[in-house]
């Protein structure tokens, strides 16, 4: 969910789950409450108080002290000139939300209204009416909101006399007071409980993930690239978050690769100055002894030379390997792609390896199975490196007094398939899977008396890739090893 919508939701959450809150309250509250006005003062609601029911109900909350006043009035009505009797009733009208008030013809001998009140209830007092057998009477007075129900009598000395109940209309009755606080109170418990609620959803979507976000921000900056951060949100935040854990890893594996680089670099020089110095010692070796005389005859000399030669072939050699390395290593290596026939191409190359294998007591087959000539799409130069690398390669690892290396081409329908076969000491299962990696060499050891770089099959197998083949290895120790290169034939496109 996105975050504009939860938002939008949270807005319209707290707008409209209150109001349809106390909408559901107040029909629950005003039912109970309509059971309770319908219970004790017959009236339908609330509402009916400002209506015509609102004498009824208001006769109903004095209807007992007005009976007990009617009752007495007829039976002893000098009561009424009691100051103890009137004060009884006072008190019992007080908790009515009403008062007393007795007038002995134009006299007012008790007034149990609020203080400062009498003179204007004094205009409000309705004339005496009847004599002691009379009915009590209610009169509604709207404009000082109060009703007065009046009941008169006559003394026993023959004086006339009128007892009133005056109550405050504009007072709400303890019914409708305690359903304005339960409503106050739902209203509380509501808001506190959706704003617990919203709190609660935004705190999980939207502050924790922002917390995470800036735990996860200090651990980077920290150096800590391991520290994974995992959010579940699919949300604006959500997202962020992915691509911060994306960066994470793209920087964690880009400080690897920056720590192997540095890795090999140093492996690199490592094995430079190692091959370079074997052959460097050898040259000074075979110089110091034809300028010291030790080299007398013209034989020994011409013997020192060619050494000195071979060794500095060597080193021009892996200087052009290391050369080459660096144009593999930023993606600079010259390209001269062509159409080449490979049946041709090999005959050539095995022409011209042969000469060289045969000087060092190695025997070279070529041994060509493809049915027809094949061309492909190749850099000349580059695969005779490939030919070359591989076959020094294996010339480095012979043990064998024979040595022995063949060279095979297969056709595989739209590819040919190049064997490089020998008979050396073979690769150790462990091994196979590395020996195309940069700077790796199986020797367990640098005082190998093999030397080299442990780059070349590396070169190997960028060229091969490069030129969109594949190269693999097979190998059994102590029987040889065969390297397998696969390229795809050039198939021309006829166009009718």
């Amino acid at each position: 969910m996105k975050l504009k919508t939860k938002i939008l939701i949270t807005f319209f959450t707290i707008i409209l789950v209150p109001v349809t809150m106390l909408y559901l309250c107040l029909m629950v509250l005003g039912s109970f409450q309509n059971r309770a006005l319908k219970s004790d003062y017959d009236i339908s609601g609330v509402g009916d108080m400002y209506s015509g029911a609102a004498v009824r109900v208001f006769n109903s909350l004095t209807m007992v002290v007005q009976q007990d006043i009617e009752k007495m009035a007829r039976e002893e009505p000098d009561l009424f000139a009691d100051p103890g009797y009137q004060e009884e009733l006072n008190q019992k009208l007080a908790g009515k939300y009403s008062f007393l008030i007795v007038r002995k013809e134009e006299e007012i001998i008790f007034d149990g209204s609020p203080e400062g009140e009498l003179d204007d209830l004094m205009k409000e007092l309705p004339e005496f009416e009847g004599g002691a057998d009379g009915q009590a009477r209610s009169v509604f007075i709207g404009d000082s909101k109060r009703l007065i129900k009046q009941q008169d009598l006559i003394f026993s000395d023959g004086f006339r006399g009128s007892v009133f109940i005056m109550t405050y209309v504009g007072e709400l009755i303890p019914q409708v007071k305690q359903l304005f606080g339960n409503l106050i109170l739902a209203m509380l418990i509501l808001l506190i409980l959706i704003g617990m609620l919203l709190s609660l959803w935004i705190y999980r979507t939207i502050l924790r993930p922002i917390g995470e976000l800036k735990k996860a921000t200090n651990e980077i900056k920290e150096g800590n690239l391991d520290y994974e951060l995992n959010i579940g949100e699919r949300d604006e935040i959500g997202q962020l978050c992915m691509d911060f854990e994306e960066m994470r890893q793209r920087l964690k594996d880009n400080a690897e690769e920056k720590l192997q680089y540095e890795q090999e670099n140093k492996e690199l020089i490592r094995n430079i100055s190692h091959d370079l110095k074997t052959p460097i010692t050898a040259i000074k070796g075979y110089v110091e002894g034809i300028m010291d005389g030790v080299a007398s005859s013209p034989e020994k000399i011409d013997k020192y030379v060619r050494t000195i030669y071979n060794k500095a072939n060597d080193m021009d050699k892996l200087i052009d390997e290391l050369t080459f390395y660096s144009k593999i290593d930023t993606n600079k290596i010259p390209y001269a792609f062509a159409k080449i026939d490979i049946n041709a191409y090999f005959e050539d190359c095995i022409e011209e390896l042969g000469l060289e294998l045969e000087a060092k007591n190695i025997d070279l087959g070529f041994f060509d199975y493809t049915e027809e000539p094949a061309t492909v799409i190749a850099d000349a130069e580059q695969l005779k490196r490939v030919i070359n690398n591989i076959v020094s390669n294996s010339v480095k690892y012979l043990d064998k007094k024979r040595g022995i290396i063949n060279i095979r081409l297969r056709d595989e329908g739209d590819f040919v398939q190049i064997e490089i076969e020998d008979n050396g000491r073979g690769i150790a299962a462990r091994d196979l899977p590395n020996i195309f990696e940069r700077f790796y060499r199986t020797d367990a050891s640098r005082n190998s008396s093999k030397g080299g770089s442990g780059i070349g099959l590396s070169i190997v197998r960028k060229i091969v890739e490069d030129h969109g083949g594949r190269i693999w290895a097979t190998s059994k120790e102590g029987i040889g090893t065969v390297m397998h290169i696969v390229l795809r034939k050039h198939q021309e496109v006829i166009y009718e």
